[in-house]
């Protein structure tokens, strides 16, 4: 069984304030949910304010945007696994297409992020995606292959299995377009069959994998009932508390 995964990227939003706000409301609003595990990933100015929110909660995690493959030195403006672990960071998406396409990072890159997340045992969001050229020239499983087995390189199946996939097709990120819930499928099952050549079969069914792309209260069940889609990477939705909780609700008592 794998439990579902449900993670609101606020991405460049969110004062300390705001944040503080959001959790009371989001507690409120969620109570005690056992059965889908919760992460909020704040921009990193709120990290602690969000901890310190959630001290009295054992049901959701804090995660982190982005971090550096180093563990300290000259890298103005980075920040290092070791500086989110002292913040009691759980998660960490790495690889966001926003981060590849915005800031030129590569397949490369991004494995480089997700071995040093593991070295801090963070558990890596590691996402993957694509254009809708590329989806329309046929392209969906080569791509969705390549930043798979170029962002997992060199991981064993105990960092596989601590590894959260996130399927985000670029074309559906704040666009109000959704993947059909046989497009989501078909991209899921596919994305776990290239974790089983990857590593194997036991393995591959024990990696979690997300979709993202447009999630609202209004269909976010219906995605998440599909057989290879463990949980939601929200984006926009995940900024009104009350719209999170109602996401979040959806994959309660899923199989």
């Amino acid at each position: 069984m794998r439990k579902k995964i449900v993670a609101a990227n606020w991405k460049m939003n969110m004062t300390q304030a705001e944040s503080a706000d959001f959790v009371a409301t989001l507690l409120l609003e969620l109570g005690e949910v056992s059965d889908v595990e919760v992460v909020l990933v704040p921009p990193f100015t709120a990290l602690a304010k969000v901890t310190e929110a959630l001290a009295k909660s054992q049901n959701v995690k804090v995660g982190a945007q982005n971090m550096h493959w180093e563990r300290s030195g000259a890298f103005t403006g980075e920040i290092s696994a070791e500086m989110l672990r002292d913040l009691y960071v759980r998660y960490v998406v790495l690889g966001h297409s926003e981060r590849r396409q915005l800031f030129g990072e590569t397949d490369e890159i991004v494995n480089r992020k997700v071995r040093a997340a593991h070295e801090a045992a963070l558990r890596p969001i590691v996402c993957v995606g694509e254009t809708l050229q590329q989806r329309e020239r046929g392209s969906v499983e080569k791509i969705l292959s390549l930043q798979l087995r170029g962002s997992l390189t060199d991981l064993g199946p105990k960092e596989l299995a601590e590894t959260v996939i996130a399927y985000e097709p670029i074309w559906a990120i704040g666009t109000g377009q959704t993947a059909t819930t046989a497009q989501a499928q078909e991209a899921h099952a596919f994305i776990r069959h290239t974790l089983c050549e990857i590593s194997d079969e036991a393995t591959a069914d024990r990696i979690r994998i997300q979709y993202g792309g447009s999630v609202k209260p209004d269909n976010a069940r219906a995605l998440m009932t599909q057989p290879d889609i463990d949980g939601a990477l929200v984006g926009g939705a995940s900024l009104d508390a009350r719209s999170f909780a109602e996401i979040v609700k959806g994959a309660q008592d899923l199989p």
